[in-house]
C-alpha cells in the first residue's frame, strides 16, 4: 500500500505540473502586448523548453517510483521464502538400525520458546546454543545395548550403537554417523582453533565436534554430546 501510495503522489504531481502555469510563464506573457510579435516568437520556445523540462522531470520521477515498486516486490518475495522451511533428505531407520527409505522432509524449525519447553535445560543449552556439557556427565548412556542413538529435538537418527568406542575423553564417541545424509559437518573458528562442528541436519540440533584420531575403519571420532542424543533400544 505504501509503494501505491508514492506512485499516486508522483502521478498527481506531474498532472499538476501539466496544469502549472509558473511565475515567469505569467510575467512572459504580461509582456507580450509590450513587446512585438518577433520578440514573443523568441520568448515561446524559452517557455516551452523550461515547461519540457519540468515535465521531463516529472515524468522520469514517476519512472523511478515505478521501478522501485516492481523492482521491490521481488526482493521481498524473496526474502519471504527465504524463511519458509526447506526440504532435505533423511535416512529412515529401525531402533535395531535397519535402513528403512530416504525420504525428503521439512525441516523442523521453532522458536527459542518452543524449543525450551521441549528440552531440558542443559539439551536446549547444548543443541540450540551449541554448548558443551561437562566431561563424564553420561559417556556411556546405552552401556554398549543394542540400537540407535536419535536427536533430542527431532528424532532423527545419528549413530547406531555398534560404532560406538570408549575414547576416553568424557563425551560418548562414534567411529561414523548412522547415515552421512542424516548429519551435517561445518567449520568451527571458536576458541581459535579450527573443528568440525557437527549438527542434525533435520533441526539444526548442535551435537558436538569431529576429529581424525578415531580408530578403524574410518580413522574418525565423533565426539558428541549425550544431552543432545536419546537412546533408542532395539527390541
Amino acid at each position: 500500500m505504501k509503494e501505491r501510495s508514492i506512485s499516486l503522489n508522483l502521478l498527481d504531481f506531474v498532472r499538476g505540473l501539466l496544469r502549472l502555469r509558473s511565475r515567469t510563464d505569467e510575467v512572459e506573457s504580461l509582456g507580450v502586448n509590450m513587446f512585438s510579435l518577433n520578440q514573443k516568437e523568441n520568448q515561446l520556445p524559452r517557455a516551452m523548453g523550461r515547461r519540457s523540462f519540468l515535465i521531463g522531470a516529472g515524468a522520469a520521477a514517476v519512472g523511478l517510483a515505478y521501478g522501485y515498486v516492481h523492482t521491490s516486490e521481488p526482493v521481498r518475495a524473496a526474502a519471504t521464502s527465504a524463511d519458509l522451511p526447506k526440504k532435505v533428505w533423511i535416512v529412515e531407520f529401525s531402533d535395531s538400525g535397519q535402513r528403512k527409505t530416504v525420504m525428503s522432509l521439512t525441516t523442523v524449525m521453532k522458536t527459542e520458546d518452543e524449543w525450551r519447553k521441549q528440552l531440558s535445560p542443559d539439551s536446549f543449552e547444548v543443541t540450540r546454543r551449541a554448548g558443551t556439557e561437562r566431561a563424564y556427565t553420561n559417556e556411556n548412556p546405552n552401556e554398549h545395548a543394542k540400537g540407535v542413538f536419535r536427536c533430542i529435538c527431532c528424532e532423527t537418527a545419528l549413530f547406531d550403537s555398534s560404532t560406538k568406542f570408549e575414547s576416553g575423553t568424557g563425551w560418548p564417541s562414534f567411529w561414523a554417523p548412522i547415515a552421512k545424509e542424516n548429519i551435517l559437518e561445518t567449520a568451527d573458528n571458536s576458541f581459535g582453533t579450527v573443528r568440525t562442528a557437527v549438527s542434525c541436519r533435520r533441526c539444526d540440533a548442535h551435537l558436538g565436534h569431529g576429529f581424525d584420531d578415531g580408530p578403524t575403519p574410518t580413522g574418525l571420532r565423533y565426539c558428541m554430546n549425550s544431552v543432545a542424543m536419546r537412546f533408542a533400544r532395539a527390541y
